[in-house]
């Protein structure tokens, strides 16, 4: 890959991303990679709020904490302070401080759009190579691995075309690293049974479906110890991650989310 788009990815990767104790904002990644969307279905450059506000919010619903959906204004503005998206719009709005953010009705203003810099979007139309590293570069620092495939499948984002998997493989990624023995000693720790229902299929001596989740994710800095872990079948480690339900730090009781909603 060439050194400009190594550039790109930097600076994509300098993002800033709004963190409160351990709780971690995804309305920047998400609405960069919803634009990296429209980029491979030839869409233009800049695009107004009204546009994606329904798709974004939708994303965030599934995807980000519980008050995300709220907020989805907030990226739209703020992701032009990481120097890599241009708002276009009125001067008095343009010239306000970072901090001042606009409400929602002044940015659905057919007036106010916003997208890519000019640099940027044009190396991501020129390289599929450059949107699929980027778009995995994102996934990686910020969702866990259970979420990868539905959140590329809500945005229609096909990275698995054979000429960008070969590509790829040529390129370097810096992605933190994993302790491989973490799996092993969690599920060994929960004796190799779903701490939530109790499911422990083996074939032979290899257990199958069961997987060691970090309760603070390791993207947010969760370390690979079995304190910060949980074995669970691989449904619940999916609607673990999802927000379903978590584990209180202090007393390490579970907690299940007022929005999850099941039958008998």
């Amino acid at each position: 890959m060439s050194s400009s788009s190594q550039d790109v990815l930097q600076a994509f990767d300098r993002i800033r991303v709004f963190q409160r104790g351990e709780q971690r904002a995804v309305h920047k990644p998400l609405l960069i990679l919803l634009a990296l969307s429209r980029i491979a279905q030839g869409l233009p450059r800049t695009m107004h709020f009204s546009e994606i506000e329904a798709s974004l919010r939708q994303l965030l619903t599934e995807f980000g904490p519980s008050s995300a959906p709220k907020t989805p204004h907030n990226p739209f503005w703020h992701l032009r302070t990481d120097g890599l998206w241009q708002l276009e719009g009125p001067p008095d709005l343009l010239n306000r401080k970072p901090a001042a953010t606009p409400n929602l009705g002044e940015l659905r203003s057919p007036s106010v759009s916003a997208g890519f810099s000019p640099e940027v979007d044009a190396a991501l139309r020129k390289s599929p190579v450059l949107r699929a590293t980027l778009a995995h570069q994102l996934l990686d620092a910020h969702f866990p691995e259970t979420l990868h495939g539905d959140i590329l499948s809500a945005l229609g984002l096909d990275l698995s075309s054979s000429e960008v998997e070969a590509e790829e493989a040529t390129t370097t990624r810096t992605v933190a690293r994993r302790d491989p023995r973490f799996r092993e000693r969690v599920l060994r720790a929960y004796e190799y049974r779903c701490c939530v229902c109790g499911f422990d299929l083996r074939i032979g001596n290899v257990s199958a479906g069961l997987e060691a989740a970090h309760i603070q994710w390791f993207q947010a800095k969760g370390p690979d110890i079995e304190a910060n872990g949980l074995a669970l079948c691989s449904l619940h480690h999916k609607v673990f991650d999802l927000g379903a339900f978590t584990i209180l730090p202090d007393t390490y009781s579970l907690v299940f989310s007022q929005h999850a909603v099941a039958g008998e």
